[in-house]
């Protein structure tokens, strides 16, 4: 991979685990990504004059991961419902590049060298086995396992099309504006049914400004993944997305004060070598 993709994508990375620890930190988690979604939603609306527009080829790409998107949300909620985002999380974003590698393969005609499979079969496990670093108790909701594991799945679906799409609008600039500029809005609907439902207080002007700033972070962050895979196999480009949730781990331990265990530094170690050989690999 070439060191500009790598870099870019690593910082990429870096940020969607930066705005994921600020929703962790956040008592008002919906609020949040409403917020943060409006934001992004108000950029693309910004950009559309300057951006070319997706060539018809993109659109079923386009509008399929949108409502994709919808699911991930939908299920993602369900599943923090009936478990802890450590155990939910990890097994949601491990076991995406797994899928997405595995359908690139058999399905349409990617050909992945053998250090990309090893790479991606290291950051896949690593990042799922921490699920595992706090106890395996957490995981015998099958409720619970079955919503992450469908979390996974709408992950990988959409990071597939979106690698489709955007390849095939001509584009990776005028693809990212336009699935933001309609996808946001199809989620912040299915938040306000979430929070319609659950009941919410007021927003707090720290949930708005913390929104409003991982709003603009994760446009630039989506954008970076986007180009990254009219540049480079798209599992290579999942798989290196997922490693955000090293970041995040260290985040946590850092600024959160959580605990750092010999299981956790060996799912790191793990997802780390997998980095490392992603690096080299073609």
């Amino acid at each position: 991979m070439p060191i500009e993709v790598f870099l870019m994508v690593l910082g990429a990375a870096l940020v969607h685990a930066t705005w994921n620890a600020l929703v962790k930190a956040d008592g008002d988690r919906l609020s949040f990504m409403k917020i943060m979604l409006m934001t992004q939603a108000a950029v693309s609306l910004l950009l559309i004059p300057f951006v070319a527009f997706p060539a018809a080829e993109a659109w079923p790409y386009l509008l399929a991961s949108a409502f994709l998107s919808i699911g991930y949300v939908l299920f993602l909620m369900q599943a923090y419902r009936s478990g802890d985002l450590s155990h939910v999380y990890p097994l949601a974003r491990g076991i995406a590049p797994l899928i997405v590698a595995a359908v690139s393969v058999a399905f349409l005609g990617v050909q992945l060298s053998r250090p990309s499979q090893i790479a991606i079969l290291l950051v896949g496990l690593g990042i799922t086995s921490l699920s595992l670093t706090r106890g395996a108790a957490g995981l015998r909701d099958l409720r619970m396992v079955a919503f992450a594991l469908g979390t996974g799945g709408f992950i990988a679906g959409y990071t597939l099309l979106d690698g489709l799409g955007a390849r095939a609008s001509g584009s990776a600039h005028g693809y990212t504006a336009w699935i933001s500029l309609i996808s946001c809005p199809l989620i912040t609907a299915a938040i306000t049914w979430l929070q319609r439902r659950n009941g919410t207080g007021p927003v707090t002007r720290r949930t708005r400004i913390a929104g409003i700033t991982s709003g603009l972070a994760s446009y630039a962050s989506t954008w970076t993944i986007i180009w990254a895979m009219t540049v480079v196999p798209v599992p290579l480009v999942s798989a290196l997305r997922e490693t955000s949730i090293i970041f995040a781990v260290v985040i946590g331990v850092v600024v959160l004060k959580e605990r750092l265990n010999l299981a956790r530094l060996a799912s790191i170690a793990a997802t780390l070598i997998g980095t490392a050989i992603l690096k080299f690999s073609r």
